[in-house]
């Protein structure tokens, strides 16, 4: 059955209209009305979410675990529909926003597993030692418990995986924490349909429904409410740097500041170390451009940075790389401010001393096209602004005189999500001695490989030092994301029936 989107507000389990309106931009298909948030629905949202806070926060595990397979199984009933609506407003292919729905949903259904193998908690217990001397020691019990509401804000890039039931949400329901999404004005009908799909497993569940509300649209006005809220006790972020940054600014302000965890994108630079260019830079070379255009480039794990000792061996890998590219037809980008953006991060790029041109081509509207672009580890050193990221299918080769001045491009870095080494077994030495920098400057840190393409799994790490997030020890994809939602609570003498569970 066709969806077709009713432009409202979901308020603790009520669709709630606006008094003002905005159109959707679909990148194809017919442009629908939504209703504009406002404060004052902010308030109403937060105000509930607190009220079910005292039931959903002190639910069992298993409770939590049935509620977060419900949604699952809701968003995965509504699989054609979202597809649909999805592609329309986006622009991504049906083959990604499948396979987006699948990694939402099993995220959803990781995180019911992983509360209910407990871990998560952290349990810790001293026993009293009451015949200690000189002091008695008391029984001490330590147990994870839930801050409360949590507001999350709607990525653009990824309307499933990290929007209105994304990693972010099902890490705070899983912790037991009410949420608050504030939807991306880039897809609300893809928000609204999953909406519906978390509205109707709260009722199939009979879970408070302040537990989850959706807030379409708004101005920076509506951003700023829900941020400054004072039930509001933590915030998931995924997005620029920028709107980022003012966010976290904004928490910060805060009579009782809360922690903003802002995942804000980087450059993820490669180094390809002089064996493995030696042995294989037309496969390097390949390869890093179809990382770089997967998406249209639209992925914060994007490999923007190639670093490579300077000779014939980096020659034949920057040939490589500009004919694969040259191959790469245009893509559709999420948005048309993004495509404007992608095009200024192009000038800005191409307008820098001591950049050489490979490959340039024309971008216009909503199409994306890959560029590619040279220039010397010196003058790399010397411009801040070419380490920043251009959020597009857009490369950089720092052809850098040796290994001293590679571990100088390293050093110099600034946080990323990513660092990937490509090496072989005679480069080890030089692998060795990149490592302690890298582990410094990364969340995640890969060899021979290509870092778009997050895994959802118990040990992954998607963060990182700042810029790259505003909390280098979390992660916003994997089950570690959980603790973001969760603090250390300590019960002295407490007796065993009035310690949670």
């Amino acid at each position: 059955m066709k969806f077709e989107p009713h432009g409202k507000h979901l308020i603790a389990g009520k669709w709630v209209a606006g008094t003002a309106t905005f159109a959707s931009e679909p990148a194809h298909g017919p442009s629908h009305s939504y209703s504009v948030g406002t404060p004052e629905l902010v308030d109403a949202a937060c105000q509930a979410a607190e009220e079910a806070f005292w039931s959903f926060g002190y639910s069992t595990r298993q409770e939590r675990a049935d509620f977060l397979n419900a949604i699952a199984d809701e968003i995965d009933a509504r699989g054609a529909q979202i597809t649909e609506i999805g592609t329309q407003e986006t622009g991504l292919p049906e083959a990604r926003l499948e396979g987006e729905r699948g990694r939402t949903i099993g995220q959803l259904r990781l995180f019911a597993s992983h509360i209910l193998a407990g871990d998560y908690l952290d349990k810790r217990h001293d026993a009293a030692l009451p015949e200690r001397a000189p002091i008695p020691r008391p029984d001490l019990k330590l147990v994870q418990r839930p801050i409360g509401p949590v507001a999350v804000f709607g990525a653009s890039n990824f309307p499933l995986a990290f929007s209105t039931a994304g990693g972010d949400t099902a890490s705070a329901l899983a912790a037991g924490c009410p949420v608050v999404v504030k939807g991306h004005s880039a897809h609300p009908g893809t928000g609204e349909i999953i909406a519906e799909a978390i509205n109707a497993a709260i009722a199939r569940c009979k879970v408070h429904p302040g537990v989850f509300s959706l807030i379409q649209g708004g101005k920076r006005d509506v951003g700023t409410a829900l941020v400054q809220h004072p039930l509001i006790n933590a915030v998931g972020f995924t997005g620029s740097l920028g709107g980022g940054r003012a966010l976290f600014d904004l928490c910060a302000q805060r009579p009782n500041p809360i922690p903003f965890f802002g995942e804000l994108g980087s450059v993820n630079p490669m180094f390809l170390l002089p064996s493995a260019i030696a042995n294989r830079s037309q496969d390097i070379g390949a390869g890093w451009a179809a990382s770089m255009t997967m998406g249209a480039g639209q992925f914060c794990t994007n490999p923007g940075i190639a670093v490579v000792i300077d000779g014939p061996d980096a020659d034949a890998f920057a040939e490589a790389a500009t004919q694969a590219l040259e191959a790469t037809s245009a893509q559709t980008m999420l948005t048309d401010g993004i495509a404007e953006a992608y095009r200024k991060g192009r000038d800005r790029v191409s307008a820098a001393k001591g950049i050489t041109e490979l490959l340039t081509t024309t971008c216009n509207l909503r199409n994306a096209t890959p560029y590619l672009y040279a220039t010397t580890g010196e003058a790399w050193l010397a411009n801040e602004a070419l380490g920043e990221e251009v959020f597009g299918p857009l490369g950089l080769i720092v052809r850098v005189k040796d290994q001293a001045e590679m571990l100088e491009v390293a050093k110099a870095l600034e946080g990323q999500l990513t660092c990937t080494l490509h090496m072989d077994a005679a480069d080890t030495d030089i692998a060795q001695k990149l490592m302690p920098v890298l582990e410094r400057k990364a969340g995640r840190i890969l060899a021979n490989g290509f870092p778009t393409g997050v895994e959802v799994s118990d040990a992954m790490v998607h963060g990182g030092p700042y810029p790259a997030s505003t909390n280098f020890g979390a992660t916003s994809v994997g089950t570690l994301a959980i603790r973001r939602f969760l603090r250390p609570v300590c019960f002295q003498n407490i007796p065993d029936d009035l310690v949670p569970e």
